[in-house]
């Protein structure tokens, strides 16, 4: 249920170095990213997807860590992890040793050697693993021992401050947190952890259901109960205070998603739900006081988003994916449009305006102009 299905089988490996269009966005708003001159034809000015060939068509692929245009980490099914360092020209299988039977959804990397990968799944199939030397070699830094736990998604504040989110024991989310980079780990206590609604849990989807911003701020996004939630905490996980989200819930297949902010006080929720064959009317929301109260987008995507990212340097200009499609907003998540047809589960951006998205069957993508 919080694991949203399997690999699907792949077919024939094709070629996938193509250019997808990503719409005509060029304003005020993505100016930096889009906008090369007055003169230029709009064709030409439209940011679009890059498809870049991951070398697999058998992993689904929703972790993924942006650093810059030329490196990113991608984390996946089967236990696989990859990267790039030259714009997705290239990727080299890095995964951990005898983790091919493991699920890692998210993935969170400091530069070009340095990153955490989380394992989701019962008992001791949740996990993280470290690297400090580009994937070379692995530490396994915390397996989950209690069979309640089931971790879905971690972030990091700084390079050394970071958290990861189990879905509620004891009737209350679980907080695990890292001072050291995610060198070791240790369960924050649930006293200040507001209580689960019944049914209520987190997804694993596209490692965006646990996000900070600033050097104290996190938000969680959850599911499954009767009403979708967002929790923020000021204090790096110590105390949470609990808000509801105007998106589909009331069903273990409807909720908030992914989660995206821009500073501490403006974000986006994306959701909806996950099944096909289910309509999604209102899958995104906003806030700008810090996740206190949520308004929803007044045109949401037309379907279930599992990611987003904010645009690099822009105030209002943010993208949300999902394996229909990918939607832009250029007024702070108002109004979304979609730009893009092919499936995507997550998105993230670098400070560099390197965007990657990645999903099923081995898509990877780049933002070009």
């Amino acid at each position: 249920m919080r694991c949203l299905g399997s690999t699907r089988p792949a077919g024939a490996r094709g070629r996938t170095r193509r250019a997808v269009s990503v719409g005509v966005v060029c304003g005020a708003a993505v100016a930096v990213l889009t906008c090369a001159g007055p003169t230029q034809a709009a064709e030409d000015r439209a940011p679009r997807w890059e498809l870049k060939d991951s070398g697999t068509t058998d992993v689904r692929f929703r972790g993924l860590a942006a650093v810059s245009r030329d490196t990113a980490w991608l984390a996946g099914s089967a236990g696989t992890v990859l990267r790039t360092t030259d714009g997705g020209a290239s990727w080299r299988n890095v995964s951990p040793p005898g983790a091919a039977g493991l699920e890692f959804r998210d993935v969170e990397a400091f530069d070009a050697r340095r990153a955490v990968v989380l394992a989701i799944g019962e008992g001791e199939a949740s996990r993280v693993y470290r690297t400090e030397d580009a994937g070379a070699t692995w530490t396994e830094s915390f397996r989950n021992t209690d069979a309640r736990a089931f971790y879905d998604c971690m972030t990091f504040f700084d390079r050394r401050h970071g958290l990861a989110l189990s879905d509620p024991v004891d009737g209350r989310f679980r907080i695990l947190s890292t001072s050291d980079g995610g060198r070791s780990w240790k369960v924050l206590p649930g006293t200040g952890m507001p209580a689960a609604l019944d049914g209520e849990f987190g997804f694993a989807a596209s490692g965006q259901c646990l996000v900070a911003a600033g050097p104290e701020d996190a938000w969680l996004a959850t599911g499954g109960g009767a009403r979708a939630r967002v929790l923020h905490s000021a204090d790096r996980g110590r105390t949470w205070t609990a808000a509801d989200a105007p998106v589909p819930a009331g069903d273990p297949a409807r909720g908030v998603f992914a989660l995206a902010f821009r500073d501490r006080a403006h974000g986006l929720a994306v959701g909806g739900d996950y099944r096909p064959d289910q309509a999604s009317p209102q899958a995104a929301a906003r806030t700008a006081d810090g996740g206190r109260s949520w308004q929803p987008a007044s045109q949401p995507p037309p379907a279930y988003r599992s990611g987003a990212a904010w645009l690099p340097r822009s105030r209002t200009a943010a993208l949300a994916v999902g394996p229909t499609g990918t939607d832009l907003t250029t007024d702070g998540g108002r109004t979304w449009r979609t730009v893009d047809t092919g499936s995507y589960d997550t998105v993230d951006c670098a400070q560099d305006l390197g965007c990657w998205a990645a999903g099923e069957k081995g898509r990877v993508a780049r933002l070009e102009s």
